[in-house]
């Protein structure tokens, strides 16, 4: 059985095993064991001058990657956050060339206050580089994400709300450090691309009749329950939505690995059968 993993913008091609961006589900033993199933993953296009690179520029890219690799075709597709996205325009375009998907966090369509909250740390970017600090804007923005990722209710339990004797928050260290580590490994350029495809994004369900399972957790800001309950409703194929409670928001995808790796194997079986 050949499978594809597709994970969040700063996912690339290494799914399982310490470096893996999937590590918590995609291992060993794990609910996708690559002993098992052959495992795919790429790295995202990154754009190259002023054209966009879009979610279906993505999804053509996967296609050319399987083609080199002489795969015609995935038995099941995990789409995770942006990936989830690529995974739906896939699925519109070469529908052949997929047996079923499985969707986590990620809709037909950015909401417009995704939308609001991308533009913003966009905005902070392209301050940075006009004013020949980069890195540091893009750090800044990968902080402002990370609020966006988790939830409240996460930070609550997690950080104290009183300073150190420095004078810094807690929560703040937290932040610093997420995107210090993001702008190391990215560059404002590719972020810029990223994002702005995440808000381009637009497929029509209808187009798409791969049997499909999604998942959602609740306070996904990103891609909240409701807005992937209307895209199981106007698929067009066979769709079914799974609600999983969280504390980790729209993270939920890398950390909950209890509460779904059971669902996850569910479609390896399936599909084998």
């Amino acid at each position: 059985m050949i499978v594809g993993a597709l994970g969040g913008i700063s996912a690339h091609r290494t799914i399982a095993g310490p470096d893996g961006w999937w590590s918590e589900l995609a291992g060993i033993g794990k609910a996708i064991d690559p002993s098992v199933v052959k495992l795919v993953g790429i790295d995202w296009l990154t754009p190259d001058g002023d054209e966009p690179v879009t979610t279906f520029g993505q999804a053509d890219h996967l296609a050319r990657e399987l083609e080199a690799r002489g795969i015609d075709r995935l038995d099941v597709l995990y789409g995770s956050s942006f990936g989830g996205n690529v995974a739906l325009c896939f699925a519109a375009r070469y529908p052949e060339r997929v047996g079923r998907l499985v969707i986590i966090g990620a809709a037909h369509r950015s909401h417009p206050m995704a939308t609001a909250l991308r533009s913003l740390q966009r905005r902070v970017v392209l301050l940075g580089l006009e004013t020949g600090r980069g890195a540091d804007a893009l750090a800044i923005a990968r902080g402002i994400a990370m609020t966006t990722y988790r939830t409240a209710e996460e930070f609550h339990g997690r950080f104290d709300t009183r300073p150190d004797v420095l004078g810094n928050f807690p929560v703040e260290g937290y932040l610093e450090h997420k995107g210090a580590q993001y702008a190391r490994d990215n560059t404002p350029q590719r972020f810029l691309g990223l994002s702005l495809a995440l808000d381009l994004h637009d497929v029509d369900p209808s187009t798409i009749t791969t049997p499909t399972t999604l998942v959602a957790f609740e306070g996904d800001a990103i891609a909240p329950p409701w807005q992937m309950a209307e895209l199981r409703d106007r698929l067009g194929g066979p769709a079914h939505l799974t609600v999983f409670p969280s504390i980790y928001g729209h993270d939920a995808f890398l950390k909950e690995s209890a509460p779904y790796s059971a669902l996850l194997r569910t479609q390896l079986v399936e599909k084998s059968l």
